[in-house]
């Protein structure tokens, strides 16, 4: 096959850098210049005709809210706890309440006290309890999108370490799977016995780390057993370059411009936060989506590790089998 001249070369890293970091510009800059709320899950409780009004100034802002009707604040409790909505306002007789829940996003928490407060008549005062917190350790929430970026380059270099040192098979499958175990052991060591940023089962977040890690590690080695070295770029592209920014896990992905929001719950990053957050802080409620988008990834990346290892495998034996010198041409 021919070789490309310096000369292409040359103008090919020219035009390849600017165009990877015009994408990377983008992928980052986008979201975080669009934050703003689409369909965002959140509660409104209390009797009929006291609730109606509020229901009504959060639904007249089209496609900002999703607004889930309760009939009392216990339900809306409930809710919360369960992560079918990010909080609610409850309507008593002493004034509206407003539930937050930091432990599933900070800045949510944020904007629903900050347009109740902002919506209630003057000298109406609002009280505001957050019903599922952060621990103590760490009061800001950031613990899960701190944790996102790191997964992801671990399963990345496990990924292109599988591929670099020619594991093929089952060597192949046993080394993404062991690096991901010790990967989530480790990370649940430091980020909740040591840090106490994290509170929820032990066992759990470990399993949370190891998955979202061996996710991302089989599809880049399985992208790179079957398309060579350009599968390895193509995915540290969809993990880092398109997986990390379009996460949501710093805000929440109802935050994040159209459809942006939506590709990163499908993507491993994405679905790695969310399943993190929900056995942290939510004993493991609002758990499956996460989990099961991570197991395909998981099951496809390393299908396709065990496709392109036989591939491979095979066909040094069918070269070796062709016949050479003079018997070759006769």
């Amino acid at each position: 096959m021919p070789t490309a001249s310096p000369a292409r070369r040359t103008i090919a890293v020219m035009l390849l850098i600017p165009a990877v970091a015009a994408l990377a510009l983008w992928a980052f800059a986008w979201p975080a210049a669009r934050t703003a709320p689409h369909d965002l899950p959140i509660g409104v409780a209390g009797p009929a005709a006291a609730a109606a009004p509020l229901e009504e100034r959060f639904e007249h802002r089209q496609g900002a809210f999703e607004v889930h009707r309760y009939d009392d604040e216990a339900a809306a409790r409930v809710a919360i706890e369960d992560r079918a909505v990010y909080g609610a306002v409850a309507m008593t007789p002493a004034g509206p309440k407003v539930l937050t829940a930091s432990a599933a996003s900070p800045v949510v928490a944020q904007l629903l006290k900050e347009s109740v407060t902002a919506g209630a008549p003057p000298g109406t005062r609002v009280a505001v309890e957050d019903v599922v917190a952060t621990p103590a350790g760490d009061p800001r929430g950031s613990a899960p999108a701190s944790s996102v970026l790191p997964l992801a380059l671990a399963g990345v270099t496990a990924g292109a370490m599988v591929t670099g040192l020619g594991l093929r098979g089952a060597r192949s499958v046993l080394a993404l799977t062991g690096a991901a175990v010790l990967v989530g052991v480790t990370a649940t060591a430091l980020t909740h016995s040591w840090l106490g940023v994290l509170a929820g089962n032990w066992w759990a977040e470990a399993g949370a780390f190891t998955l979202a890690t061996l996710a991302v590690g089989a599809t880049v080695a399985g992208l790179a057993a079957l398309l060579g070295p350009p599968g390895f770029g193509l995915g540290a592209l969809l993990i880092v370059l398109l997986g990390n920014p379009f996460s949501g896990v710093a805000t929440a992905p109802e935050l994040l411009p159209e459809p942006a929001g939506l590709i990163g719950q499908w993507l491993p990053p994405g679905a790695g936060g969310s399943l993190l957050r929900s056995v942290a802080y939510f004993d493991g409620h609002g758990a499956g989506a996460a989990a099961l988008t991570l197991s395909l990834w998981a099951a496809l990346g390393m299908a396709a590790v065990l496709t392109g290892g036989r591939r491979r495998t095979a066909a040094p034996a069918v070269a070796a089998t062709r016949p050479v010198g003079p018997a070759a041409a006769g």
